[in-house]
């Protein structure tokens, strides 16, 4: 396949992708139809799930109720309607079956995403149920291609779906009309380790069942009286939104709470107990035959091929199946590519550079964190900056604009003059965006949006998904700006009238007012108040005025709640005791009608974060500029003027602003052929790309579930035994510093090649070549070929190790190619030894290009793992710098004689990622000779120090480290080779 050209294989896979219509199912079915379908599936249930916890069962019990009926088709999802009696009426759904709201947005934006509705309903119940599930345990790879039923079953599903009060046999039998085995049975009941139930489906058990535990019975009937209170829910198991094994220990303990629960343990007397008890002890068991029963059921009777449709709205059956489908595959696949690379969105949406500038948001993301790092205030300066500019005729980046002779800036206004902050943080970001880029298409409106967002996150705050495709301003209004941006001496009317000229309700108000949870104010905005005002408390107004004179001070500065650098719930516990700071903040909560919403949310710190979320995207809302309106600004403090624009040829940036308002260049018919054909070889050159430079995106259209597919083997690894992790995280680092991150460990000896196995360092040491393997086998079969490199897997296998123990992750840059070659020589020669000194070390990272702090924070990777004893027998028995009662603990499993490979932990939590190693350094209780060296007097000291006191600070260099270190002497292009089988090499 090799010889073929990259053009020629190119179009071929165009040709290919554009006639696919697979009729059976595949994990793979969308991969090059839309590969950004799974990933948008997975952000809206994760958001789903964070929002309510709740969710993730629902969405997995649509799948079941769905997949019951007739086969997993989403006949589930059609409303009824003059022919159709829906399935949500059927008595297991009605006023149960919930989520149906999640699944219109999934289908909202998979259809977004993917330029048209090419991922069917069903799919989209199957994928949102396994991630429903990982997102709070395992994953497993989802068979794909169903399509949509044109009808659906009330009285199908009234038959079919099986009762909370069936008995054992009723159940087996129920399963096995849809080709279901008592395995799949259990294991798939088991997904009741999620979720609620209702009082009327365990009722009668609770007050009439003997096989139920007497005191788990009387906890139930709390909550769900003989008589009433039919709808009340009780959890299904103790441990509700974490999927675990603790419905299956009450099952041995009689604590099931429906009877067709029970019914699956009777004490051995029934043929499902084995199960249900080997299933209560082993998570890993359990875990991996739910994933196969979920495929096996979601195999159910699945339409494919020209079986049914394809909705536009999952609720309704298309009347019309030609529409979109009456244009032939590649003239359809065609328009789409060429329409494809000159899209320009018209709405907004968060998926608007993806294609565009995928490494912009990640970029904004690194320099607010920084930026808050270094001032934890500035978080709550980017998100001010939001606010302000939204409110003055919309968010469009005009508050960032300087004065000129004909723009009286905003920042001149009363709300921002010598007050607002952080114009040199968004002109970073700026720098920072249109460098990685490689041209300024980002706009500084959406660059405040995201950074808001990321300030907020950063503070300990909610995240949420900021629809993006702002242009920018070319004029600005201080005069606007003293209008409408709310005073901090605005009563309760005020304030709702001013938020309602926005578009914005009380809910909004108060939500939006809780952004106060973050930063502080000058005396001069609350002076009156905590001299004047009569409903402030009289402890909280002393401390103030200690702070504020009232002569005098007025730049002076307070905290608007206790805790102005974590996002929280104070401010408004604040509000309700009196003590807001401003006199806005108090209107809140003074007797109107915003007092009951600000109780609920000092009481639930869970609704105020998902109210200020969607408040947060409300107001983003404001007024924006779209399409052909505005610009995108070079500078965000100064307009554009009109000239000739470089930028043409992107499409997205062709129109140009001139001074006095909006003259646009329209490119001539001569140019618009230039750019159709630019655009076509931009394509054919997107998929023929092959990088002679690392990116985190190599892989992203070649093979986009490689990187997922090492995740879960990574985490099912580290998942089975914890210590997998620090061992995968060596490999990743004993390659790097033989000849470069080649994979050159990988390879066994051959009558060439003396492995680098073999090496001091690695021989009885190096672990963890099966897991290797496996993912090799995995990406593969995934990727439907090599393509992957073993050099490759390492680097993304360290990372993905770090994360699974609690560390930190970071975008780990690919396309290492792999060594032909190993030298066992070199790895005794480059791999630091646990016997080196300071200098030795320093020595050594040097050659690799690392310095000390890269010395300091990779050896912090030792809060990972154990060592042997023959590499700190010497240290315990004979040096100094070391604590005693340390060295006599180490010393009851290191003997003086013999006992060479016995273990002991690295630090204190060898299968947690934190600082517990830099803490022993600095308790003298490194393990290692070369770990302790490093707080030993020497120029590493006050590194370790401030790494044992700071975890952030540490995990920011690890992970720049990280990448560091998977840098060196990297193979690219048509150097190395892609191995078929990491352990060997391929001899052409």
């Amino acid at each position: 396949m090799a010889s073929l050209s990259a053009f020629q294989l190119n179009v071929f896979l165009i040709l290919a992708f554009a006639v696919t219509a697979f009729s059976a199912l595949s994990p793979y079915y969308y991969d090059h139809v839309c590969p950004k379908a799974l990933p948008t599936i997975k952000r809206v249930v994760d958001a789903a799930v964070y929002n309510e916890r709740r969710m993730g069962a629902s969405l997995l019990r649509l799948h079941f109720h769905d997949c019951f009926v007739n086969g997993c088709d989403a006949s589930l999802l059609l409303d009824s309607t003059s022919t159709i009696d829906s399935e949500k009426n059927s008595l297991a759904n009605k006023n149960s079956a919930r989520g149906f709201e999640v699944i219109d947005l999934i289908k909202k934006e998979v259809d977004k995403i993917c330029g048209r509705p090419v991922v069917s309903c069903a799919d989209i119940l199957a994928v949102a149920a396994r991630d429903s599930v990982v997102a709070v345990w395992s994953s497993w790879n989802v068979q794909l291609g169903r399509r949509d039923s044109t009808t659906g079953s009330r009285t199908q599903a009234d038959k079919n779906l099986p009762s909370p009060f069936m008995d054992l046999p009723g159940l087996i039998e129920n399963f096995k009309r849809q080709g279901l085995n008592q395995k799949d049975l259990v294991a798939l009941s088991g997904g009741h380790t999620l979720g609620f139930a209702q009082c009327f489906t365990f009722k009668d058990r609770i007050y009439n069942d003997t096989n139920i535990d007497r005191d788990f019975a009387k906890e139930r009937r709390k909550t769900c009286p003989r008589s009433g209170g039919d709808t009340n829910l009780a959890p299904l198991d103790p441990s509700p939104v974490s999927f675990d094994t603790a419905y299956f220990s009450n099952l041995v303990k009689y604590k099931g709470l429906l009877l067709s629960d029970q019914a699956l343990f009777k004490g051995g007397s029934g043929s499902t107990d084995g199960l249900v008890k080997a299933y209560s002890y082993n998570a890993g068991a359990f875990s991996s035959d739910f994933a196969k029963s979920m495929v096996r059921m979601g195999n159910i009777k699945v339409l494919t091929g020209k079986q049914g449709q394809i909705r536009s709205n999952c609720r309704k059956r298309l009347l019309n199946h030609q529409s979109m489908a009456s244009l032939g595959a590649f003239k359809l696949n065609v328009i789409l590519i060429l329409a494809f690379a000159a899209t320009a969105f018209s709405a907004l949406s968060p998926y608007y550079y993806e294609h565009v500038c995928p490494e912009a948001l990640p970029t904004i993301k690194r320099v607010v964190e920084a930026a808050v790092y270094n001032e934890r205030r500035m978080g709550a300066s980017l998100l001010r900056l939001h606010f302000h500019d939204c409110f003055v005729n919309g968010c469009d980046a005009s508050l960032l604009l300087d004065s000129t002779s004909t723009i009286d800036s905003e920042k001149n206004s009363r709300a921002n003059q010598n007050s607002a902050r952080g114009f040199e943080v968004i002109d970073q970001i700026k720098i920072e965006v249109d460098k990685i880029c490689g041209r300024p298409v980002f706009s500084c409106a959406d660059i405040l949006a995201v950074a808001a967002r990321d300030s907020v996150v950063a503070l300990g705050g909610p995240s949420w998904m900021v629809p993006l495709g702002r242009r920018d301003s070319t004029t600005a209004s201080r005069t606007q700006a003293d209008r409408d941006i709310p005073s901090p001496f605005m009563d309760l009317p005020a304030l709702i009238e001013n938020f309602q000229r926005q578009g914005l309700d009380e809910r909004d108000l108060v939500a939006l007012s809780g952004g106060h949870t973050l930063g502080f104010a000058q005396c001069l905005t609350f002076k009156d108040r905590i001299y004047n005002e009569t409903n402030i408390d009289d402890d909280f107004a002393e401390e103030r005025r200690k702070s504020c004179p009232r002569n005098g001070g007025d730049t002076n500065l307070a905290p608007l709640d206790p805790s102005p650098a974590r996002f929280d719930t104070a401010y408004f516990n604040n509000l309700v005791e009196e003590e807001g700071l401003l006199h806005s903040d108090q209107a809140l909560f003074n007797g109107g009608s915003t007092d009951e919403l600000v109780k609920a949310y000092s009481e639930n710190a869970r609704a105020f974060s998902a109210d200020f979320a969607k408040s947060m995207v409300k107001m983003g809302n404001i007024k924006v500029l779209t399409g052909k309106e505005g610009q995108i600004r070079l500078n965000c403090r100064k307009v554009e003027r009109a000239r000739l624009n470089p930028y043409c040829l992107f499409w997205d940036n062709c129109q140009v602003a001139s001074l006095g308002g909006s003259r646009w260049c329209h490119p001539s018919f001569l140019v618009d052929l230039v750019l159709v054909l630019l655009n076509v070889i931009l394509i054919l050159a997107f998929t023929a790309t092959a990088f002679s430079a690392l990116s985190p995106y190599y892989y992203e259209h070649v093979c986009p579930e490689a990187l997922p597919t090492i995740k879960r083997v990574v985490e099912a690894a580290v998942y089975n035994e914890r210590r997998m992790g620090a061992s995968l995280l060596r490999l990743h680092f004993h390659d790097c510093f033989v000849n470069g991150c080649d994979a050159s460990l990988l390879l066994d000896s051959t009558s060439t090649i003396d492995s680098e196995k073999n090496s001091r360092a690695n021989q009885n040491s190096a672990r963890g070549f099966e897991v290797i393997d496996q993912i090799k086998i995995e990406v593969d079969k995934i990727c439907g070929r090599p393509v992957f490199s073993c050099a490759d897997i390492l680097a993304v296998a360290a990372r993905d190790s770090v994360v699974a123990l609690g560390g930190p992750s970071w975008m780990v840059p690919l396309g290492r190619r792999d060594s032909t070659t190993a030298s066992r020589t070199q790895a005794d020669r480059d791999i630091p030894s646990p016997f080196m000194d300071l200098p030795a070390l320093i020595e050594n990272f040097q050659r690799q290009g690392l310095d000390e702090r890269d010395l300091v924070a990779l050896s912090g990777g030792h809060t990972l793992g154990f060592a042997q004893c023959l590499t700190f027998k010497d240290r315990i028995y004979n040096e100094t710098n070391i604590d005693d009662d340390f060295a006599e603990e180490r010393r009851k499993s290191c003997p003086r004689n013999g006992g060479d490979t016995n273990l002991a932990p690295l630090d204190r939590s060898p299968a947690r990622f934190d600082t517990a190693y830099f803490n022993n350094l600095v308790e003298e209780e490194g393990l290692l000779h070369s770990d302790q060296a490093l707080f030993n007097g020497g120029s590493t000291d006050e590194l370790v120090k401030a790494y044992s006191e700071n975890a952030r600070a540490f995990s920011a260099d690890f992970a720049k480290s990280m990448v560091k270190m998977g840098n060196i002497k990297v193979l690219t292009g048509e150097e190395g080779q892609i191995r078929l089988n990491c352990r060997k090499v391929i001899n052409y």
